[in-house]
């Protein structure tokens, strides 16, 4: 992709987050009714509003380029460029007034990520990376730890769940047990820490690839691996993670392994 290209669609995606902030923010304060979608999974008036500003915004910076978005599905001619946009990612945290909920915005060249953009406005951090080009925090540049070993490991686990139904589920406890630390931060909160190296290794299960392509880029650009959980490169159809250092990433998939 042509880098100039990649620059301004990246400027593009920054602006189209923080509109969809603005929307997020005015929701926040005044509270939302809920709808349930035919999965069960929750709606409000906030995720379709900042679905419809971001779109606004990328269709008028990329206009060759076709949406995907978590509400109004696909838009455009699937050709080599796809935006991937979830406009709340965790709508249940946002209506239980939790502040564990973000925008995500990505886009795909081919069968590639290029640029990711995680936005979490009550939280109250943004990150952002293109390929090559390393990845941001509120301006600043962050990379994942130096960590190398299982009994340094910091780890966060999401969507426990799921997990627990995993034929993994074994390895996954030895795993925990000889590391360092176990927590479960999830959404996008374990990956903007894995990236700036406050924790080693995120596992999450049950995802979309609308939840995780933009937080893919930033962990990559970061110095991490992203991957799924049996190692395999994300597509349009992962529903699995396995996150973390290089050192650590290795280590794990090994142990995971079925």
């Amino acid at each position: 992709m042509n880098p100039d290209i990649t620059a301004s669609a990246l400027t593009a995606a920054r602006e189209a987050a923080a509109a969809a902030a603005e929307v997020i923010r005015h929701y926040w304060r005044r509270g939302v009714e809920v709808e349930l979608k035919s999965d069960a999974t929750p709606v409000t008036i906030a995720d379709r509003e900042a679905e419809q500003a971001i779109r606004k915004i990328l269709q008028a910076a990329l206009p060759q380029a076709s949406i995907y978005g978590e509400e109004f599905g696909l838009e455009g001619e699937r050709g080599d460029l796809l935006w991937l946009v979830d406009p709340l990612d965790g709508t249940k945290s946002f209506v239980r007034r939790t502040p564990f909920f973000s925008t995500q915005i990505a886009l795909m060249d081919g069968n590639e990520l290029v640029l990711g953009v995680s936005s979490a406005p009550i939280y109250g951090e943004t990150m952002w990376a293109s390929a090559g080009n390393g990845a941001w925090l509120d301006g600043e540049r962050v990379r994942v730890a130096a960590t190398s070993t299982i009994g340094e490991t910091s780890i966060s686990i999401g969507n426990v769940k799921t997990l627990t139904a995993d034929a993994r589920w074994d390895a996954l406890g030895a795993l925990i047990r000889d590391s360092n630390r176990i927590r479960g931060y999830g959404d996008f909160c374990h990956y903007h820490l894995l990236a700036r190296g406050s924790l080693d290794l995120v596992i999450e299960s049950d995802v979309n690839i609308l939840d995780i392509a933009a937080l893919a880029v930033i962990v990559r650009e970061a110095g991490g691996v992203f991957t799924d959980l049996d190692g395999a490169p994300l597509t349009l159809e992962t529903r699995s993670v396995l996150a973390g250092t290089p050192a650590v990433h290795a280590q794990a998939l090994q142990r995971l392994r079925r």
